[in-house]
């Protein structure tokens, strides 16, 4: 009678069942039991060394931090509320085949949560501290077994958090871990240049390696393939997903993870870096009706943030805007976002005829990589959408010709496409330790006649590198009915190129040298992301 009371109690209150009658006076521990076989579970008794933290890939962080529960085998988790019926049924809906449920103690779960899906929290000290000399580590093929003088994994998982609170800290967009023949090197790139910090012991690369590979949810084992995998974790309050992606190489797996800062990202089109003749251009561009915007540039080159600030100044309550992207980088508020998965034929192709019959206004294509993609956001941009995706050329009017071999007829291409903007990003001067100085021969050259321009010292805010944050240079072509005739004619990009700087197109080089103009950049930074004009 008095567990129906108390159950009927938890139901009514925030409590578990457990808190319930722990408050009535009786033994957690024993009465953690008795509700368990209540309930018809059985129970499972977690501890430093059960579940196995390789056991974390059965799993991902999401699924297992939102439901709180932990993986004991394959099909097999352990829960810490039996009285919690909702969730235990929406549990076996999520997972397509048949599981086990076991029940485990509240406080044994949250231990067991924190060993499979630690937060990063660590600091070096301590952590060189336990790295001694007289380590001993060993390996296991299916499993990692990590022993450590008390056989304890905490090290090797500490040294994992501190890699990437490190990152975190110094504003890094990668982390690169590479092993040498005599070395494990660790770099980060900041501010789109790579720098190379102390690094972990040589002896220490495959426990760091398979440490990341069961984070991210990948096969321990499989050390012939790249694989791609997710980690996500909260730092200093910071909620970051970093992408995990992994190599083999000669001396062993290399591991490049980029850093995702959910908080982070710039979603104004003022903050991009714009000229403001340039930023009304761009404005009248993403406001058309219908039609394709395409960004182009390298790999690292900021499209993505582009793209998220039109769809941020796009998003309107009276708009339907729908994304396909590989990955989604960030979670955009009122926007419909998918994620390409290939595995399972949720190709951008497919993705994009399912979109069309949402009746979207606006669609996002992460990138046009194939015929089939590119000619449906054609036929897409024709019948009164606007499309907004992202092309891999050098510079504005070669996304025409790139789009020409992928197969899409020039006719298609003159009506469609609306405006190109191929962007860089170069590096500003720190504000610290910014200082003015009289131009050389070559920089008054370069940038006209101006009393000084600006430099950065070098301060331990900017890493005394004399450079702090970044931002974007722009090569914006608006596709107007003259140069529309050119692309129906089949024009080169050449051709092209020369044309839209007659009427009022500037290169990246030139765009970049305003900004030394304007002491946001240096010469020397211009000059390493841009390449010369011809003209």
């Amino acid at each position: 009678m008095e567990l129906d009371a108390a159950v009927s109690d938890a139901g009514r209150s925030e409590n578990t069942l457990l808190d319930v009658l722990a408050d009535l006076g009786h033994d957690k521990a024993r009465l953690f039991g008795c509700i368990a076989t209540h309930f018809g579970m059985e129970t499972a008794e977690l501890h430093a060394g059960f579940p196995a933290a390789s056991n974390a890939h059965l799993l991902d962080a999401e699924t297992a931090r939102r439901y709180r529960i932990v993986p004991l085998q394959k099909n097999e988790f352990a829960f810490g509320d039996p009285a919690d019926i909702e969730t235990l049924d929406t549990l076996r809906y999520l997972f397509k085949e048949p599981i086990q449920l076991k029940a485990a103690l509240p406080e044994q779960i949250s231990a067991a949560m924190e060993r499979l899906y630690p937060s990063v929290d660590g600091d070096a000290e301590t952590i060189i501290g336990q790295m001694g000399d007289d380590e001993k580590l060993q390996f296991e093929k299916e499993d990692v077994a990590l022993t450590l003088n008390d056989d304890s994994e905490e090290p090797i998982i500490k040294l994992v958090n501190l890699l990437i609170l490190e990152g975190f800290k110094q504003r890094a967009s990668d982390i690169h871990l590479e092993p040498l023949s005599t070395q494990f090197r660790v770099r980060y790139r900041i501010d789109g240049a790579l720098r190379e910090v102390e690094g972990p012991p040589r002896r220490l690369h495959p426990s760091v390696i398979s440490r990341l590979k069961i984070m991210a949810g990948m096969k321990i084992s499989e050390k012939r393939l790249p694989q791609d995998g997710r980690i996500e974790i909260r730092v200093t309050g910071r909620d970051l997903d970093l992408r995990v992606s992994s190599i083999p190489s000669n001396h062993g797996e290399s591991i490049v993870m980029r850093i995702l800062d959910k908080q982070n990202l710039t979603l104004g089109l003022p903050n991009l870096g714009f000229h403001e003749d340039d930023q009304k251009t761009f404005q009248r561009l993403i406001q058309y009706p219908d039609g394709i915007l395409l960004i182009t540039g390298p790999t690292g080159s900021g499209k993505t943030t582009s793209l998220y600030a039109c769809l941020n100044e796009l998003n309107k309550p009276d708009r339907k805007i729908i994304t396909v992207e590989d990955p989604v980088e960030y979670q955009l508020s009122g926007i419909n976002q998918v994620h390409v998965r290939a595995d399972i034929g949720l190709t951008f192709s497919a993705a994009l005829r399912s979109m069309l019959r949402q009746a979207p206004n606006i669609i996002m294509i992460g990138e046009i990589r194939d015929r089939e993609t590119a000619e449906i956001a054609v036929n897409a941009a024709l019948t009164g959408h606007l499309v907004l995706s992202t092309l891999h050329t050098n510079d504005a009017p070669s996304a025409v010709t790139r789009l020409a071999d992928i197969g899409v007829k020039p006719f298609l291409v003159s009506s469609s496409v609306r405006g190109i903007m191929a962007q860089r990003l170069v590096r500003t001067i720190c504000k610290h330790c910014k200082k003015p100085h009289p131009p050389t021969a070559a920089e008054q050259n370069l940038v006209g006649m101006v009393s000084n321009v600006w430099e950065g010292d070098g301060c331990a805010a900017c890493g005394h590198t004399g450079y702090l944050g970044r931002k974007g240079i722009f090569e914006l072509m608006n596709v107007n009915d003259d140069l529309r005739q050119m692309i129906y004619n089949g024009a080169s990009s050449t051709e092209l190129r020369a044309s839209a700087r007659a009427l009022g197109m500037r290169t990246l080089r030139e765009d970049g040298l305003r900004k030394v103009a304007d002491g946001i950049t240096t010469v020397n930074e211009v000059l390493r992301v841009t390449m010369r004009d011809k003209s």
